[in-house]
């Protein structure tokens, strides 16, 4: 009020200017003093969207309920992508100048991830999705650079794009319009850049959702030096399949050393009656579940609860692993680990076939992001939930929530629980601390340095415990700090200075 006061009594237009720019920057800097605001956000309008209650605020115009449709069901295998639609059953396109789900910020602060923080040798995720996607490198632009993301491209070698046999060309067509594999793979970067904006990303374009051509996708993205594989779609696992089509099958997720993740479905418990989706039962890989995300008051800031329509089911056939002790299926269960899926709660993606920016959820969203999260943790190489399993105190438990009603003394298949439970397995990840003792990150600009090749806000973790770590200050952090704030306050009064001579 005071400096609108002002502003209003002062007749100098170079004045209100410079005074104008000043209490920009001073409001800024008071808000990364009181951790309120990340440093890098220097333009109010590139904020993400505002969370009230327990789902992401939307323009009150798209008369919004949190319904969601699915996007790819056309083929033997089905995606778990699920854009976020109004009460007519119309997909929300009047927010197409702006994001409405979470965008990165929200994602790493939820997460405990560190975006300047990445293991020595550079990741690579690959996404394994069906069919050509034409727009697929500018969307991707468009995303990171709303969001202040350093750029992905063909050019500078951070994205490459092939085909199921890992070839440049002929790349897939795009898909039919009832099975829009667009918004999968837009998901499937973007949650890629969100948890891990170092990564690179190997994007593998099957020719089709029918053929074998995701199963041999798989090949080509290990072939091509992927850390880890996220797969984001499944079809219902066939009963009184022999074992030896079973083996065939297996084989494309066997790849030593390469953590495979792979959607646990979008259709509650047991797939509404349809029975377990593979490869989310396959025993090569981790299957992730879905959590509805809420920001709240809590140390954390965060909770969450299982996902009503997140996947978990009992395989038909595969052997049940040892580290699933709790699980009362007589084969393997699908969880093994969650992170936000619920489209109530749903993701920011930029796709322009559809309008630009839509609010998407699914499993479809949790592997990508957890696979990411592996990824620049440096645990691409777990190739089961055993790991998770010896490590669940690195993840955050999910207690309540449900996909479903289970069969007499089954409850923990579709209930969430402490310790492991079908919807959402052992939890979901602490990226912080999944981070190795000794990890470095980009040279900060202000009174600290850490090492590295990316400017940013230095960090290095050290000793035993993987949550100890040292902060070092200077660049652009997104967690605030009162030498950020000064260092803004200055320059403001540098450039008030300037303009003034």
């Amino acid at each position: 009020m005071l400096i609108n006061s002002v502003l209003h009594m002062l007749t100098s237009k170079r004045f209100v200017t410079n005074f104008g720019m000043l209490a920009g920057i001073s409001r800024l800097a008071l808000g990364v003093a009181l951790g309120l605001v990340p440093s890098c956000a220097l333009d109010d309008n590139t904020s993400t969207a505002d969370q009230t209650g327990d789902q992401t605020t939307v323009d009150s115009s798209a008369d919004d309920d949190g319904s969601s449709d699915s996007v790819c069901s056309g083929g033997k295998f089905r995606c778990f992508a699920h854009v976020r639609t109004n009460r007519a059953g119309q997909r929300i396109a009047s927010h197409a100048a702006t994001p409405t789900g979470f965008g990165p910020p929200d994602l790493q602060a939820a997460y405990g991830i560190d975006p300047t923080v990445v293991v020595p040798t550079k990741p690579v995720v690959g996404i394994v999705d069906a069919y050509g996607y034409p727009a697929l490198e500018s969307d991707l632009a468009a995303y990171r650079s709303f969001y202040g993301l350093t750029p992905c491209t063909q050019a500078n070698g951070c994205l490459k794009i092939v085909n199921q046999t890992g070839q440049a060309a002929p790349l897939p067509a795009a898909p039919p319009a009832n099975d829009d594999w667009t918004v999968e793979t837009a998901l499937d970067i973007d949650m890629v850049s969100a948890a891990c904006p170092k990564c690179d990303i190997l994007v593998v374009q099957a020719d089709d959702s029918s053929g074998d051509g995701l199963y041999i996708a798989e090949n080509a993205a290990a072939s091509l030096g992927a850390t880890v594989i996220s797969n984001s779609w499944g079809g219902p696992e066939q009963a009184g399949t022999t074992a030896a089509q079973t083996a065939t099958s297996e084989a494309y997720f066997d790849h030593a050393g390469i953590a495979i993740f792979v959607s646990a479905g979008d259709d509650g418990y047991n797939d509404a009656g349809q029975g377990p989706d593979y490869p989310g039962t396959s025993a090569h890989v981790i299957s992730v579940g879905g959590t509805h995300l809420v920001k709240d008051t809590s140390t954390r800031g965060w909770t969450e609860t299982a996902w009503t329509k997140g996947g978990s089911a009992c395989s038909l056939s595969i052997a049940k692993p040892a580290y699933q002790t709790a699980s009362p299926c007589t084969f393997k269960a699908t969880t093994d680990v969650a992170a936000v899926g619920d489209p109530a709660t749903g993701l920011a993606v930029y796709n322009a076939k559809n309008g630009g920016w839509i609010t998407v959820g699914g499993t479809s969203a949790s592997s990508p992001f957890v696979a990411s999260i592996f990824a620049a943790t440096g645990n691409g190489g777990q190739i089961s939930g055993s790991f998770i399993a010896q490590k669940a105190a690195l993840f955050n438990d999910v207690l309540s929530g449900n996909n479903g009603t289970c069969p007499a003394g089954e409850t923990l298949l579709c209930n969430a629980a402490a310790g492991w439970d079908g919807p959402t397995g052992y939890g979901t990840p602490n990226a912080k601390a999944l981070m190795p003792a000794t990890t470095t990150t980009g040279t900060g600009t202000g009174p600290g340095t850490g090492t590295g090749t990316t400017a940013g806000s230095g960090q290095t973790t050290t000793g035993s415990d993987p949550t100890d770590t040292q902060e070092v200050q200077g660049g652009c952090s997104t967690t605030g700090g009162s030498t950020g704030a000064g260092l803004l306050f200055g320059f403001a009064l540098v450039a008030l200075r300037r303009r003034r001579k």
